[in-house]
């Protein structure tokens, strides 16, 4: 994977369609399932919570407990300010990733040493795929923005086939050659595009 695409990809546009995602989201779907199955609506709005702080320090290369944090090592939930820190950690995100020096020397996120570089795909394949959790699993429409979407699927596509990748992003679920490139996308990630939230 070449910095070429990755360095000039603006995070804002997916950033603000998981922000409206989450506007979206009422008080009574909290306690919804999502298709990440440990994760109600609310551990996946603490997830998110937790990722665009981590991402966005991640980008400043502001390195320490926000960075440093398994975010597996405990279930995220909301805090009673979800709904203007979210958006607000959103927004910050995407404008340390508008940094070209975030692309670029080293970084660190959920605890791990990486390249800026791939720091900021992960931080992309996040908001592209959490941003259809939260679509599916609170009934709203999901157009991701297409540059973070074609490069979600370029970050998935090595993983995947990579017999380790699968103990990160669990085993691709197949999807039909034909299918659009986000229900293939979304299989890469482990996960059945005709998702749908139960009653």
């Amino acid at each position: 994977m070449t910095g070429a695409t990755s360095t000039t990809l603006d995070l804002g546009p997916q950033a603000l369609i998981v922000a409206r995602l989450a506007e979206g989201v009422g008080e009574e779907q909290l306690g919804a399932p999502t298709p990440c199955p440990e994760y109600a609506v609310r551990n996946l709005l603490g997830h998110l919570v937790g990722l665009a702080r981590a991402f966005r320090d991640a980008g400043r290369k502001d390195l320490g407990p926000t960075t440093d944090t398994d975010p597996g090592s405990s279930l995220p939930d909301v805090t009673p300010d979800w709904r203007a820190e979210l958006p607000k950690l959103l927004a910050e995100l995407a404008e340390a990733w508008r940094d070209p020096a975030a692309w670029t020397g080293e970084t660190r996120a959920g605890g791990v040493d990486l390249p800026g570089e791939v720091a900021g795909l992960v931080a992309t394949n996040e908001l592209v795929i959490h941003g259809w959790d939260l679509a599916r699993a609170t009934g709203q429409h999901y157009t991701p923005d297409t540059a973070a979407l074609q490069t979600s699927h370029s970050f998935l596509a090595p993983a995947a086939e990579d017999p380790d990748g699968s103990e990160i992003f669990g085993p691709p679920v197949p999807v039909p050659d034909e299918a659009s490139l986000l229900d293939r996308t979304i299989g890469l990630s482990g996960r059945d595009p005709s998702w749908t939230a139960r009653a």
